[in-house]
């Protein structure tokens, strides 16, 4: 038996001790509001419970009070009555909507709201559309099953967002991502209280947009895996209808070598050239001497641009290395007649051609930080990527700027690290108020080198909740603890969402088990963290037609039983009794351990996606057992030998080195053992 009920137990208990600890009760909420004032009583969700608007109603509304209604049932269970059957004055939930705020959603718009919860109904009141959202939002993370049944705390919560532009981008050339793959990662975004959506719909590795005007961009550009323009309008209102901005980047000069198939007197070589299919930065670049690209780009961006509502037009910019521009003698020629001093200078006369395509097209020009340039125009924003300098350097030059340096997440960093990061800090913490406004906000960042349709939920939820809540909650909101109780909790609401960050989990690993009972890959899969954009880089060859369908791909990229068991280890550590509670657990969990890799070298037999992880089993079960020696060490007095204790820290070191691109996490509890041990043995 796997021992879940006892881990789930375990797991509840530590979460709500760790809310206690930072003065918010269950249930946890994320993003924290802004002001959260707790009473007594609570409002009971069950088969009577409804909403209904009672002030300014429009088919808008409507809609978002029905799939608010649908996803509560889902999160319940409990059939609910739809919002247009319910009474308004006797409504559980009464919905005081002052305005419908813009069309369509906008950069600034008034996203407060309200909320107060009482034992005999709750109310919400925002000044538009936007807030009701956010309301409802907040409204799906109190609920929660208690002794009588689901029901919500009675709270007052007054609330609204730190900055506006609190982003999301998807990278959907290098690997394909279907509507549906979009569609629910909008859903999440909507739970998360994101409002911008940032869909990188061009690369070296796909153009992933019809264009009726320049056919061959898909037709020799995607493989056939594109959106279809009546897709792109579907999505785009699909975004809208939760509040959410669609602000589309279509990369150039560079990483344009899909685009350069179809249309090859585009590029600053003669090619032939063929899609790519590996990574990193390629030589193909547009010609950005030619008028005759600057006529192709007029006419893409005004097709594109029709497309979508958003007044902001993403152009990329990034990571030009200028290798073909350098190996033409025309192109050389040209710098020289206008007086271009080298690829940068050349790059910002393209950028200088293009914001006048894209402000034709009405649209406001965004670019990652390489397009900075002191003849830019002030209009165009600047996205950094970076670091936090170039966020203070392009605000101080005038610009308008978000941050994304620190919000990668298919670097596979934990929430922690994202967490720790603010748009307002590091350099940016010297500018002036009057440059600080300009500041917007800042994107989380999903590059899809490594990542597939089946793991790209996982590789985004629910660390995207924790930079969500960076961007939306007060500044001091920072404790880590508190963070990580609280996403672990939403991270399970988001399933009802319909993402499939941990539905998708345990699929993969029958998969690799081949049907066969996969206990203990489980038990190992649970103990390690998947790797990112540069350890895989270094690990292996891969294309854009590699499978990813090994154990790091399953492999979630924070290990929460790992982090619960060190946050044991460490209270044992500082004093706890040998056969406390977590003292228990630790030598349960440590002792499945111990025994897992019999069983796993049982299933790994003649099994080609797993034999390659023995090392990783072996490993784990040496880090069970010296577990329990050290849980032993702890009970007794006894000391072990100083050389023995040497021996035993390089092998957990050693046991924590990337392999088979993952990392054994399993080791840390065991550390922080072996420094208490090391401790009262000197």
């Amino acid at each position: 038996m796997y021992g879940g009920a006892l881990y789930l137990m375990i797991r509840f208990a530590f979460a709500a001790a760790l809310l206690c600890q930072a003065g918010f009760a269950a249930p946890a909420l994320m993003p924290l509001p802004q002001k959260v004032e707790q009473a007594a009583g609570k409002l009971p969700v069950d088969g009577t419970f409804s909403v209904a608007a009672t002030a300014w109603s429009d088919a808008r509304l409507e809609r978002v009070l029905d799939r608010f209604v649908a996803r509560l049932s889902r999160q319940t269970g409990i059939p609910l009555l739809s919002a247009h059957a319910a009474d308004p004055s006797h409504a559980a939930l009464r919905v005081e909507c002052a305005a419908a705020g813009p069309d369509y959603p906008t950069l600034g718009e008034d996203e407060s709201y309200t909320l107060a919860v009482a034992a005999d109904g709750a109310l919400l009141k925002a000044p538009a559309l936007a807030g009701v959202r956010h309301g409802l939002e907040t409204f799906a993370q109190l609920v929660t099953p208690g002794a009588e049944g689901f029901e919500a705390p009675a709270v007052r919560i007054e609330d609204r967002p730190r900055f506006a532009w609190r982003g999301l981008m998807l990278d959907v050339s290098r690997h394909w991502m279907p509507p549906a793959v979009v569609k629910r990662n909008l859903d999440a975004m909507a739970a998360a209280k994101l409002n911008v959506f940032h869909w990188h719909l061009s690369d070296d590795q796909g153009f992933r947009v019809e264009s009726k005007r320049y056919p061959r961009l898909q037709e020799l550009g995607s493989d056939g895996n594109f959106y279809t323009q009546d897709q792109i309008r579907e999505i785009v209102a699909y975004a809208r209808e939760r509040g959410i901005r669609v602000v589309p980047e279509f990369d150039m000069p560079g990483h344009t070598t899909s685009w350069l198939p179809g249309y090859p007197d585009l590029g600053a070589q003669p090619g032939p050239y063929s899609i790519g299919r590996t990574w990193g930065i390629f030589d193909p670049v547009l010609d950005p001497t030619r008028e005759e690209t600057y006529e192709f780009l007029d006419g893409l961006i005004g097709e594109m641009a029709a497309l979508f509502p958003d007044p902001y037009f993403h152009v990329g910019g990034d990571e030009v290395n200028g290798k073909d521009w350098q190996k033409s003698a025309k192109i050389q020629a040209f710098l020289k007649q206008h007086k271009l001093a080298d690829n940068h200078a050349l790059q910002a006369y393209f950028n200088q051609r293009l914001i006048r395509i894209v402000e034709k097209n009405g649209k406001i020009m965004v670019g990652w930080d390489e397009v900075l340039h002191p003849d830019l125009p002030k209009a165009t924003v600047i996205q950094s990527w970076r670091g936090q300098n170039g966020l203070a350097d392009a605000v101080a030059a005038g610009h308008r700027a978000i941050l994304s340096w620190g919000y990668y997440l298919d670097h596979m960093r934990p929430a922690s690290y994202h967490y720790g990061i603010d748009p307002t800090a590091g350099a940016a913490s010297k500018l002036t108020p009057e440059q600080a406004s300009r500041i917007l906000g800042g994107e989380a960042c999903m590059w899809t080198e490594y990542a597939s349709a089946e793991t790209v939920d996982s590789r985004i939820w629910p660390r995207a909740a924790a930079v969500a809540e960076r961007f939306w909650s007060s500044k001091d909101v920072t404790d880590v603890d508190s963070m990580y109780a609280r996403m672990e909790t939403v991270s399970r609401l988001l399933d009802w969402t319909g993402v499939t960050h941990r539905t998708g989990y345990q699929p993969m690993l029958d998969r690799m088990a081949a049907g066969r009972p996969d206990e203990a890959l489980r038990i190992l899969a649970d103990a390690v963290e998947a790797q990112g954009l540069g350890p895989r880089a270094r690990a292996r060859k891969y294309t854009s037609l590699v499978p990813l369908n090994r154990l790091v791909d399953a492999a979630r990229p924070e290990c929460e039983t790992v982090r619960l068991m060190e946050q044991a280890a460490t209270r044992l550590a500082a004093g706890g009794a040998p056969d406390s509670a977590d003292a228990r657990m630790l030598r349960e969990q440590f002792a499945r351990w111990a025994a897992n890799h019999a069983r796993f070298e049982a299933l790994a037999g003649r099994n080609a996606l797993l034999s390659e992880d023995l090392p990783l089993s072996k490993d784990l079960s040496a880090a069970g057992a010296l577990g329990i020696q050290l849980l032993d060490y702890l009970a007794n007095p006894a000391k072990p030998p100083a050389a023995w204790l040497d021996e035993q820290a390089k092998e957990l070191a050693r046991m924590q080195k990337v392999n088979v691109e993952v990392i054994l996490a399993a080791p840390r509890p065991v550390k922080v053992l072996l420094d208490e041990v090391a401790k009262r043995a000197r």
